[in-house]
């Protein structure tokens, strides 16, 4: 008997709640195979039959679903009950209790989240600015920005950065390659934009670039990967943030996901104090 588990995630949008939902479930689980099988924009019952059909040839499987027309919904669940599918409703419940709670009837319209208004237009917005302000680009703009993100190289600026952007901030990061790599009107104005210093232990920044410098097929520049010039390089950018006064996180042991978070936690207070 095989002993991976067949996880369908059927969803009536685009599915990416769903994902997310799996992956902070599956962090739960350790040592656990898992084959996962994405299906979005599903909305007939023709379409579920034929998912059931595949799933019912396989051992072990598992269904997610979130979709919001009642009907369906019922469909897959009474379906799977027939097939002995274990099957589990992601939003049913949330969705039957938030409307109790409003006293208000839930519209079971999918893909409501992605309705084209004011936020999700500043999203895009912000991730077009933050791709264009990527790695010091058009770093005469970069007043502009929500949060500039300043980090020696391989310090997660970018990930950070196209993170936050998807949560409608404005970011620019730029790398500190030398004294000379903070713009004059940061130093003038330290206090003037939310700016965060991202840095990192050493010792890991020696394996990371080494790792980048290998994916290139790339032996020279020995400096870039010299433990000592590192960690000149991580006091040099720390010196700056506290001349500066400017917060820092260690993203050593973080996530992109951790990180971005206690930025939007400095951005927040950020806002507050210039009230």
């Amino acid at each position: 008997m095989s002993n991976t588990y067949q996880i369908y995630l059927i969803s009536d949008s685009t599915g990416e709640t769903l994902d997310r939902i799996f992956l902070s479930l599956k962090a739960q689980f350790k040592n656990i195979d898992y084959k996962v099988n994405s299906y979005s924009f599903t909305r007939t019952e023709n379409q579920i039959l034929k998912i059931l059909d595949l799933a019912t040839k396989k051992q072990n499987s598992i269904i997610l679903y979130t979709i919001v027309d009642n009907n369906l919904a019922k469909f897959l669940a009474n379906t799977c009950d027939k097939k002995k599918i274990p099957c589990f409703g992601v939003l049913g419940s949330l969705i039957l209790s938030f409307s109790k709670l409003f006293n208000q009837k839930a519209s079971h319209e999918p893909s409501g989240q992605h309705v084209l208004n004011d936020e999700y237009y500043n999203r895009i917005e912000a991730i077009q600015f933050t791709m264009n302000h990527d790695d010091g680009n058009l770093i005469n703009d970069v007043e502009k920005s929500d949060i500039i993100l300043l980090g020696v190289s391989r310090t997660s600026k970018t990930p950070t950065s196209i993170y936050l952007a998807n949560k409608g901030l404005k970011t620019a990061n730029i790398p500190l390659v030398n004294k000379n790599s903070i713009p004059e009107f940061l130093k003038k104005n330290p206090d003037k934009l939310c700016v965060v210093g991202l840095t990192t232990e050493p010792e890991r920044l020696v394996d990371i670039r080494k790792n980048r410098m290998n994916s290139l097929r790339e032996s020279k520049h020995k400096d870039y990967t010299n433990l000592e010039k590192i960690k000149k390089e991580v006091d040099d950018a720390k010196d700056a943030f506290k001349r500066y006064k400017w917060p820092t996180i260690d993203i050593t042991r973080k996530s992109v996901e951790e990180t971005a978070a206690s930025i939007i936690k400095i951005h927040q207070i950020f806002l507050r104090n210039k009230k």
